[in-house]
């Protein structure tokens, strides 16, 4: 006996509708994920070159540096001195990894403690300020998760020494593929 076949096999105008907009969502889905390196090198960047200008800046004028630490900044936990020596490298240092992508998801980690600490140690700071450092914050907390991206020194690092980075990270990060 022959089963009748529920399947047709000429497409309906909603069928072809379907498949158009399935088809153009792949291809958009696709363009935005041929765009995810440059968007997290710009990210890099950004964030990197506003935390590079800050330790640029203290370091130009150490004297006024080592006073704001003293009088304005109330940094918890260490002296003033010594907080502006790990501020200021930190703000140096870290950057300069962050925008290479070498130890990137290291370097956003630790900006966001300088984030954080630069908002805390100050007593009264303004909204517009607060709202940079949350935009940055936000920024610095995607490198962390995500990484670097394709357009990073730790990709070729990685390729290089696998063995440096555990397997299901090498595998199934964005920032991999």
């Amino acid at each position: 006996m022959v089963q009748p076949s529920f399947h047709n096999t000429t497409p309906t105008p909603v069928t072809r509708l379907w498949a158009w907009v399935l088809g153009g969502f792949c291809r958009f889905n696709a363009c935005l994920t041929a765009l995810q390196p440059l968007a997290l090198l710009l990210a890099r960047a950004y964030v990197a070159q506003v935390f590079f200008i800050a330790g640029l800046t203290k370091l130009h004028d150490w004297e006024t540096t080592l006073e704001l630490f003293r009088s304005e900044y109330q940094v918890p936990l260490l002296p003033p001195h010594i907080a502006a020596i790990v501020g200021t490298g930190g703000e140096l240092l870290l950057p300069a990894l962050l925008v290479l992508g070498l130890g990137g998801r290291f370097a956003a980690l630790g900006l966001s403690v300088v984030n954080i600490v630069a908002v805390v140690s100050l007593a009264d700071i303004a909204p517009a300020a607060l709202q940079q450092h949350i935009t940055w914050g936000v920024l610095l907390a995607g490198l962390g998760v995500f990484g670097s991206g394709r357009w990073a020194l730790d990709v070729p690092v990685l390729r290089r020494w696998p063995a440096l980075a555990p397997t299901s990270t090498m595998h199934h990060t964005p920032s991999n593929r």
